[in-house]
């Protein structure tokens, strides 16, 4: 029997074994959600990273060393330093040296950058619903268990 997953891709013969259809499985559903996610962000001129970014400075409340913040992502960011860039050129970030140590630079969110993300709050929330909404709230429960134990055997 043909998976849905095989057909999406024009995959003739079947999988070399489960793993790979996990793994594919799980590359191509990211790959779509972040697509539709990095769609409504371009309505707002941000990329994935630079909402990223964003996000964890909110979340912390107060200035951050920007190795700090490359180490939170979602996705690792090589060039954490272009995203600040850009975030600074953008006035949606401010950047100063560390008081405590010269060689470290901090980053903090400008109230522009407050208002930006509070207006995204909800598009962002309703996109989610709407990507998940076949899915019951029961099954997502067990997705982010399953992808929990994912990550924790990578890890180790």
């Amino acid at each position: 029997m043909t998976s849905t997953l095989q057909s999406e891709l024009k995959k003739r013969g079947p999988f070399d074994s489960v793993e790979q259809e996990a793994m594919l499985a799980v590359m191509r559903s990211s790959d779509l959600l972040e697509n539709r996610l990095a769609r409504l962000l371009r309505e707002y001129d941000l990329t994935l990273s630079q909402y990223n970014v964003l996000r964890i400075l909110r979340g912390e409340g107060k200035p951050l060393p920007c190795l700090e913040v490359a180490a939170r992502m979602i996705q690792v960011a090589p060039a954490i330093t272009r995203v600040v860039d850009q975030l600074l050129h953008l006035k949606l970030i401010t950047k100063t040296q560390s008081a405590k140590d010269g060689r470290v630079f901090e980053i903090e969110l400008t109230p522009s950058a407050s208002r930006l993300l509070k207006e995204l709050d909800q598009p962002i929330l309703d996109l989610h619903a709407s990507l998940l909404s076949s899915v019951s709230k029961t099954d997502l429960k067990a997705l982010i268990e399953i992808l929990e134990k994912v990550r924790k055997g990578i890890r180790e």
